[in-house]
This record gives C-alpha cells, sequence and structure tokens, in this order.
C-alpha cells in the first residue's frame, strides 16, 4: 500500500494529484510541519522524512522523499498510468531533462523573485530563461513534452500555478496552469487536500 505523509497546501499536495493520475490504492497521512513562510507548524513525530517535511512516501516500507525523487519514482512503478516514457524509449532523455530542469532550474528562479533577489543581474537572467524556455516548449503543444502528459508535468504545472504572481504575464502560462489544473485527477486531489487539512484539525 502506497502511504503519502502530508500537510495540506503544500508540496505533497500535488503527489495527491499524482497518485489520483496513477489510480492505485493509497493512503493520506496528514503530518503537522514546520511552515517558514508563516513561521507557523511544528515538526511531527510521525513523519519518517529525515527532515520532517513533506512529501514523503512509503511503499510496502520502501521510503521515498524529495518531490523528483518521488516523482520519477511513482511514474516508474506505475508505467501503465503514461506518465513517464520507458527506460528504452526515445522520449526518455527529454523527460530526464524536464525532471531536472525543474529542480535545477525552475524552482531557483522561482525563490529568487519570492527573496526580491532579481536586481541581481545573474538572478534576473536565469529567470528570464526559464519562463522563456517554458514558454517555447508549451508553443510546441499543450504540455512540456508535446501531446504526452507527464510527471514533469505535474512538477512544473504545480509550481507555475501556486507562484503564478512571481512570473511575468503571460497567455502560455496561464493556459498551461489551467489546463494542469482542470485534469479530472487535480480537481479530486484538491478536494481531497482540502479534507485532509479538515482531518488534521480534527
Amino acid at each position: 500500500m502506497l502511504t503519502l505523509f502530508h500537510a495540506p497546501m503544500s508540496r505533497s499536495s500535488r503527489f495527491i494529484w499524482m497518485l489520483e493520475e496513477i489510480g492505485a490504492p493509497y493512503e493520506i497521512r496528514p503530518v503537522s510541519i514546520f511552515r517558514p513562510m508563516q513561521g507557523a507548524g511544528s515538526p511531527d513525530p510521525a513523519n519518517p522524512h529525515p527532515n520532517k517535511r513533506v512529501p514523503a512516501l512509503l511503499d510496502d516500507g520502501v521510503l521515498v522523499t524529495e518531490s523528483q525523487a518521488i516523482a520519477l519514482y511513482l511514474a516508474d512503478q506505475f508505467p501503465e498510468a503514461g506518465l513517464a516514457p520507458r527506460i528504452d524509449e526515445r522520449d526518455r532523455g527529454e523527460y530526464l531533462t524536464w525532471m531536472a530542469w525543474y529542480s535545477g532550474s525552475l524552482e531557483h528562479a522561482m525563490f529568487a523573485a519570492f527573496e526580491d533577489a532579481l536586481d541581481d543581474a545573474q538572478k534576473k537572467r536565469n529567470h528570464e530563461e526559464v519562463v522563456a524556455r517554458l514558454e517555447a516548449a508549451l508553443a510546441d503543444g499543450p504540455w512540456v513534452m508535446g501531446e504526452q502528459f507527464t510527471a514533469a508535468d505535474i512538477l512544473i504545472g504545480s509550481a507555475i500555478n501556486w507562484a503564478r504572481k512571481v512570473f511575468p504575464e503571460s497567455d502560455a502560462l496561464d493556459a498551461y496552469g489551467a489546463r494542469c489544473a482542470a485534469r479530472p485527477a487535480a480537481v479530486r486531489a484538491m478536494a481531497l487536500d482540502e479534507a485532509s487539512g479538515e482531518q488534521k484539525a480534527a
């Protein structure tokens, strides 16, 4: 059984979405976390994450943490969901590139903007390059890999929707975020995310 250790409205929310896309049985285990932006919350002793953060995923005793690792793990564990090209497929390299680009480029640009660090010329250039690359990819299809929706869209799309205010006005980004949020699995995940918050508060 898959168990997602989850804090509502956090990085783990997108893994409810991913698990809904996969369709395998899973359990949501709500945990509390420290939320640095709000300066509130506290680590939960029941959370198996080494740093008491989320997401954390248990799969029959196998612990996987960190967003990119969980996304890669789930997509490969459930190939029938079609969220990743198989290892012997030609598009595998492009898929892995987008997964690494998310953590290596998009997140850095996003948090530089949150920290008002874009007056630094290099960080401003990096931020502009991230936007340009994503817009160019979306010009070729509804998803970052064209017609194929993948785990990369779950990571990238959730980040864009969460941090939309730190990216410039863009019809392409707005439409992409809306497509991601409108997926049936994403709609179900939003309801489950809200319900898990009520469960934790009870």
